[in-house]
């Protein structure tokens, strides 16, 4: 992989990380038309450079979010406002952490450039989306209920083509939640759970550091974490403007193509 290639890669992941439109599956269809013949370990460490830069960029934007989960767990208080946001988020993780526990393995099968599946799963997104942003507007604040549900939605946005932004926000607006607090909660959720599949990939020895190539590694990662500030701030005045509608037209359109390409190739 060259140096441009790792921004042209560290750009798709930065945007697409929280735009709803499959940070995963946009980066298999890159790797796809680039033609990317990097090994499966050298390609996994570069995967996960990326998702660190933009979780880098949620701290950043939500430092302030943050520190209130942080302090709200800390106080144990039952009634306080910033421990209950706390714990439904640790609610809302855990069904992804179940999914990656007992069945990673069987999820890596989805990788690889196959981007027939990665195609299916970005209409499912399409549609996701279409009935999010046609959804009624309420005012109704994230339960401990609605915070499990979602969670298995990001549990499911773990398939390359599922947005995880677009499905947890979509699931979050159709249970009836404030677009502004389900963007917000959506973008919080994630980050506790990349770092700790970071973690895990460090210590589980599968990544092959010895052929890494420090440039390109560096450069995607700066790419990542500019877009993805650029993306997070962007897709928030998004969600609370209702025009999800369009990306569900993008969508559509990237299914279609990866589909296509697919059964061309």
């Amino acid at each position: 992989m060259n140096a441009l290639e790792a921004i042209i890669l560290g750009i798709i992941q930065g945007l697409t990380e929280f735009l709803p439109v499959s940070s995963s599956g946009h980066l298999e269809i890159g790797k796809a038309l680039m033609g990317d013949n990097s090994l499966p370990e050298e390609s996994m460490l570069f995967t996960v450079i990326l998702h660190f830069a933009t979780a880098l960029s949620t701290i950043i934007i939500f430092r302030k979010d943050i520190l209130e989960i942080i302090k709200g767990l800390l106080k144990l208080d039952l009634k306080n406002p910033e421990f209950k946001f706390s714990v439904r988020i640790i609610i809302s993780m855990l069904p992804a952490v179940f999914v990656g526990l007992f069945f990673e393995k069987y999820l890596e099968e989805f990788f690889g450039g196959k981007l027939l599946f990665v195609g299916l799963m970005l209409i499912i997104t399409a549609l996701l989306l279409y009935f999010a942003d046609k959804s009624k507007r309420t005012v109704i604040g994230i339960t401990n209920k609605s915070s499990f549900i979602i969670g298995i939605s990001q549990a499911i946005a773990m398939l390359p083509g599922i947005s995880r932004s677009g499905s947890t926000i979509a699931t979050s607006v159709l249970l009836g939640v404030d677009r502004v607090k389900a963007a917000r909660f959506s973008f919080l959720m994630v980050v506790p759970l990349i770092f700790g599949k970071i973690l895990k990939d460090v210590f589980s020895g599968d990544l092959d550091y010895s052929n890494a190539s420090s440039a390109p590694i560096l450069l995607g990662f700066l790419a990542a974490f500019f877009a993805g500030l650029f993306a997070c701030k962007w897709m928030i005045r998004i969600v609370k403007n209702s025009k999800l509608k369009y990306f569900s037209y993008y969508c559509i359109i990237a299914g279609l193509f990866s589909i296509i390409f697919s059964l061309a190739t």
